[in-house]
């Protein structure tokens, strides 16, 4: 890589506001070409009691600072991220494979949490109770819960760590995190410009391991430890969960997924279809609100499926250092062999092929964009989480029998829906049963908006006051013998 500002690919865990390295280190690889992006240091024992520690002891100076103090700084840390963003982008490709022009943007999407989170910290509000009692007075306090640790997870490995630092600063929490293993030096990049910034030393830190099991141990059983939040799959969030619950941490889970996306008779085709691609072929598929499974009323079922053969055809598939590439990899061979095993599945199981349906072959690990029609509910493609550019298509007749298929599942993450009937548009809103509807529109996330699921797609919000909210505790104080 060739970057303007060669300090941000760091190697080593950021604790303390210090640099630290390990005798033991691991390989980063490039999912577009098998090449070796770096090492990394792994995190010791030690440095992790460290890590949480500092935290621990940094509480009282990022605390005793006013909101607007804290403010200017995650301001600062802000601006130096959008001046930096194409090198942000140029590593998170390197590591994670996504098309450049979409590292860029999420380099900006993560950057506008940070902003939108150094106003709202100056918006945590309190409250004087109506006097019930002669002599008594009570008030209403929110005030932050102290240490926070976090994992966050490769596909998006910016934006999701900007997603919780930036509320959980901005609410007065100091910060740990562990990002994927898979994707460790677009966190390490962003630590330092925190550096850069004036964050305190111990109030942001990252720890780097390749084995996720005893640092999440640490990040969730630890007593200084206050509040944990996750994102990524179920099974493991699961688990997060229960050794949460041995001393009753605050938790935030942004979990699994299996979106659907309705196309009704009444839909505009021509934006449908655009909606669809944005949300199906984004990061390769490799994204928690993809599309999962196309529910298309049975009268634009051929035309639609035609109109989707040409657009995905037409994709350019390559490593995402080409500007012109529109899709890259997926994360690694495993993530490889799991959409082959649901694809061949399907067509055994009566699917069609329209497109696609193979590994690309060569040093990367590359699937084509595919599509399938005629499938059914009992189909594993249908009930799994896809993570890949495979569309599934489903046909159906009544507005009641796709949202009782919809509902068919134990996900609750996102769904969508495309249709110019206002009553219809009603009734969805209150009937799908997701944490997210997005009514004509295939991208709904933004740093104003609660993003989060309901069911077994987790607890807890990002985005918006909610966002910040998780951060908080609500104190009552009750004050008596006033004269």
């Amino acid at each position: 890589m060739q970057l303007n500002n060669p300090e941000l690919l760091k190697n080593a865990s950021f604790i303390n506001g210090q640099w630290l390295t390990s005798e033991t280190v691991f390989e980063v690889e490039n999912p577009a070409n098998g090449q070796i992006v770096g090492t990394v240091s792994e995190v010791t024992p030690g440095q992790l009691e460290m890590a949480v520690n500092s935290a621990y002891a940094a509480c009282e100076v990022w605390q005793s600072k006013t909101v607007d103090e804290r403010a200017v700084i995650l301001k600062s840390w802000n601006d130096l991220i959008r001046d930096n963003q194409q090198d942000l982008a140029q590593i998170m490709t390197a590591e994670q494979g996504k098309p450049i022009h979409e590292a860029i943007g999420e380099v900006a999407y993560g950057a506008s949490y940070i902003e939108w989170y150094a106003e709202e910290g100056r918006r945590i509000k309190g409250s004087v109770l109506p006097n019930n009692q002669q002599g008594r007075r009570a008030l209403v306090q929110q005030t932050p819960v102290g240490v926070v640790s976090a994992i966050t997870p490769w596909n998006f490995p910016g934006a999701m760590l900007l997603r919780k630092a930036s509320a959980a600063l901005a609410a007065g929490c100091t910060f740990i995190v562990k990002p994927s293993e898979l994707t460790p030096f677009s966190a390490l990049a962003l630590a330092e410009l925190s550096l850069q910034a004036g964050i305190p030393p111990g109030v942001f830190n990252v720890v780097i391991g390749s084995n996720a099991q005893p640092i999440g141990e640490v990040l969730t059983l630890h007593p200084k430890v206050a509040k944990f939040s996750f994102t990524g799959s179920t099974a493991v969030g699961k688990k997060l969960l229960s050794q949460c619950a041995s001393t009753v941490k605050k938790t935030s889970m942004e979990l699994g997924g299996n979106a659907p996306f309705i196309i009704f008779e009444d839909a505009d085709i021509d934006k449908a279809l655009d909606g669809l691609m944005r949300s199906k072929f984004r990061n390769a598929g490799q994204t928690c609100v993809s599309a999962n499974r196309i529910f298309v009323h049975q009268s634009l079922h051929d035309e639609l499926v035609e109109r989707l053969r040409l657009m995905v055809s037409e994709l350019t598939i390559g490593d995402g250092q080409d500007e012109t590439t529109q899709i890259g990899p997926l994360i690694n061979l495993k993530a490889v062999e799991k959409v082959e095993k649901l694809v061949a599945q399907a067509v055994t199981s009566g699917a069609k092929l329209v497109l696609g349906g193979e590994k690309i072959k060569n040093s990367g690990y590359f699937y084509q964009p595919t599509i399938l029609t005629g499938v059914k509910p009992f189909m594993d493609i249908f009930n799994q989480e896809i993570f890949a550019p495979v569309a599934s298509i489903i046909a159906f007749e009544q507005e009641d029998q796709v949202i009782q298929l919809a509902n068919q599942t134990n996900y609750g993450l996102c769904s969508y829906a495309y249709t110019n009937n206002a009553n219809r548009i009603w009734r969805l809103s209150e009937k799908l049963a997701f944490g997210m509807v997005g009514i004509n529109e295939g991208v709904l996330s933004n740093a104003l908006a609660p993003f989060g699921g309901i069911k077994e797609s987790g607890m807890g919000r990002e985005g918006g006051h909610w966002g910040i909210e998780e951060y908080l505790e609500t104190r009552y104080v009750c004050i008596g013998n006033v004269e």
